[in-house]
């Protein structure tokens, strides 16, 4: 396998785990909406904004178009998650299994921030 190859393979595998994520949005909204930050409005609304953001970001992807700008909006949600959710979540809970809970969140989005940078600038 070449490197272009490769890299849409990987791609196309980041795009499926953004566009699961972003079902999630869809489909446990309530239950999400308690953990968008009390001073930001609609909070059930924000969360079904993120969850189109996510699967806009993944469906970019696999059609292989607008992959650029749609992967640096992916990676802007992606740390937001992580300053205005993760570490405030770290900042504001003392229980250790929270905290670990917590701690695998911000990587994960993290990472996931990082990956969709990388895509953006391969344009894959």
């Amino acid at each position: 396998m070449n490197n272009s190859t490769i890299a849409r393979a990987g791609s196309i595998l980041y795009a499926l785990v953004i566009g699961y994520f972003g079902l999630g949005h869809f489909l446990n909204a309530s239950a999400m909406s308690g953990i968008v930050p009390k001073f930001l409005p609609v909070h059930e609304l924000l969360v079904y904004l993120a969850g189109a953001i996510l699967v806009a970001g993944a469906l970019a992807i696999l059609l292989n178009k607008y992959v650029k700008p749609a992967c640096l909006l992916l990676a802007a949600l992606l740390i937001i998650f992580v300053l205005t959710i993760h570490i405030p979540g770290l900042i504001n809970n003392s229980d250790p299994g929270m905290r670990a809970s917590i701690t695998a969140s911000l990587l994960k989005d993290a990472a996931l921030a990082g990956a969709a940078l990388v895509i953006a600038g391969k344009g894959v």
